[in-house]
């Protein structure tokens, strides 16, 4: 088998996934972000494939193959041939036709089915692929698990109303979890936002691990969970304890511009200074205001008000625009539309800036000072917080790696693309759509960052390339070369899938690979166990090697690894 082993991880690695597929001779790459996937790396992803497939099937979805080379009139008509950005790769063909690599397929499968579906006899209808995809991104890394072309089953469902699209999604929800335990992952489904494919109802799968690039929020007591940068921060308490209303008074803080100059410079709390956070959006520029020690959240701000981006402005930006140095811009007098966390809502006689250089405001009260656009949650949420949806539960923060995402897109593709059909009166509707996705090659990388040690990798046994590697100490010896034939011959039979070592490499070469691939069980052959009538076996999870009974032990086989399924 062509399993060309490293014994150094790549210079350019700088995840253990990446590094440990590469050394144990799953991937090597050929591009930026662009990667061959060789023998033992795709016995991996084929087993994932399958797994999802089952899963996928259970819940009534067919399987389709669409092409990856897409029409730029289909995104054009959605709409997003101009929005998608550079990530979408664009070219033309020998005639002069506009295409593009597909990132994703909406476009392609809404055509099929509003030429093919016209009646809600035939809704709902769920399709799905596994294909390959291309996102030109500004920075691949990683290996597999952000690389520019990768492996993604996406799924697509197609609904008469909005409650046949959420059953669907929730069926999809539990078909996720589903797929992510058989594949032997810690996992959590949280809220999340739906970015550029659009839609308003959206759950993450994440695998825990430190590597991962996205932060989830979660209770230690309830099952809530949240992508961070959507996670819930609770109501905030009436400031009851401080009821008299002072007077808005400015004072000079001369050179006092971050929240902890100026509240060290007027003896307050940072809790009782608000920020005012300008940002640029596809609305213009607009203001947010947060507690001194918060952090504004630019996707919740960016939801709330309904705009496809909002990211902050710079100070070049803030000064040109407004008139204002940057550390000075408060609410009140400010001309523009201003946006207040719940906490400053609840806040009184607070400090802000006062839109001229070096001073400041005191006494700042909402309502009547300067008034809010909308007073809602658009903070981040810090772990240790109390946990929004029950009575003790705390906000616990880990990183996370994206592995699946679902969406109810709601009809944004059926009505730009007119993907109509109709009802029990006759009367002609837009299609209600849900867009699901599962990541191939980062589950598999996922695996990886949840399973390994300094040695290598530890696949959970559902997904791992063989569930059996049988290690001769010296395959020339007939005594060895004839048990471990027999071993290899019997596991066969009982339909294990078994990886033999018969190169004539010194014992600790194979000892070594044999650890670094991380397939689960080992089997150690050697000719002073064999005169005793035993064999070595080795768990890669534990690393606990044993004396069994050769060649009974080869019955218990399949019982031992089922054991390690748990």
């Amino acid at each position: 088998m062509f399993i060309p082993t490293l014994k150094e991880s790549p210079a350019d690695a700088e995840v253990v996934s990446h590094k440990l597929m590469v050394r144990a001779g799953m991937i090597r790459q050929v591009a930026s972000g662009i990667y061959s996937i060789l023998p033992l790396g795709l016995r991996v992803l084929r087993k994932v494939e399958q797994i999802i497939r089952e899963e996928m099937n259970r819940i009534d979805g067919q399987e389709t193959f669409l092409p990856s080379i897409q029409p730029a009139e289909l995104w054009q008509e959605s709409g997003r041939w101009d929005f998608y950005g550079k990530e979408l790769l664009r070219f033309k063909d020998r005639h002069g036709r506009e295409f593009c690599y597909g990132p994703t397929h909406e476009e392609i499968i809404t055509d099929i089915v509003r030429k093919e579906v016209k009646s809600y006899k035939k809704l709902p209808l769920i399709l799905y692929q596994i294909q390959t995809k291309f996102r030109d991104e500004v920075r691949p890394r990683y290996g597999i698990m952000r690389g520019r072309e990768f492996m993604m089953k996406d799924a697509y469902s197609f609904h008469a109303d909005d409650a046949s699209a959420r059953e669907t999604y929730q069926k999809m929800a539990g078909a996720y979890a589903n797929i992510f335990k058989r594949c032997g992952l810690r996992f959590k489904m949280v809220e999340a936002d739906s970015g550029t494919i659009g839609g308003n109802l959206s759950h993450e799968f994440a695998v825990l691990a430190e590597s991962g690039e996205d932060h989830i929020g979660f209770c230690d007591s309830c099952d809530y969970a949240s992508n961070l940068e959507l996670a819930e921060a609770k109501a905030p308490s009436p400031d009851d304890d401080n009821p008299k209303l002072d007077d808005l008074k400015e004072i000079s803080t001369p050179g006092k511009k971050s929240v902890k100059e100026v509240a060290e410079y007027l003896s307050v709390s940072s809790k009782q200074i608000v920020k005012t956070i300008v940002l640029d959006s596809d609305q213009g520029l607009i203001a947010g205001l947060v507690r001194g020690d918060r952090e504004i959240n630019p996707t919740k701000l960016k939801n709330l008000i309904g705009a496809e981006w909002v990211r902050p402005a710079d100070a070049k930006t803030i000064s040109e625009e407004t008139g204002i140095p940057c550390g000075f811009v408060g609410p009140v007098g400010l001309k523009l539309k201003v946006y207040a966390d719940r906490e400053v809502g609840a806040l009184k006689n607070f400090v802000t800036g006062a839109n001229k250089t070096d001073a400041h405001f005191t006494g700042v009260q909402i309502n009547r000072d300067f008034q809010a656009e909308k007073i809602a949650d658009i903070r981040k949420v810090m772990e240790g917080e109390p946990c929004p949806r029950c009575p003790s539960g705390t906000y616990q923060v880990k990183r996370g790696i994206e592995v699946g995402h679902i969406f109810i897109l709601g009809t944004k593709y059926s009505k730009s693309m007119k993907a109509l059909f109709l009802d029990p009166n006759g009367k002609e509707r837009p299609m209600v759509m849900g867009c699901y996705g599962v990541g191939v090659g980062r589950t598999a990388a996922a695996a990886i960052e949840q399973n390994h040690d300094e040695k290598g990798i530890i696949w959970p046994v559902p997904i791992a390339p063989f569930a059996v590697h049988i290690i001769p100490t010296n395959y020339s010896q007939e005594a060895v070369k004839n048990a471990s034939d027999s071993a290899y011959r019997n596991l066969q039979e009982k339909n294990i899938e078994v990886l033999l070592d018969d190169r004539p490499d010194r014992l600790g070469v194979k000892l070594n690979d044999a650890d670094l691939l991380g397939i689960p069980l080992q089997i150690i052959i050697g000719p002073k166990n064999l005169e005793a009538g035993k064999v070595e076996i080795k768990i890669r999870k534990t690393n606990t090697s044993e004396l069994h009974d050769f060649p009974g032990v080869l019955e218990n086989i399949p019982a031992i690894l089922n054991g390690l399924l748990s």
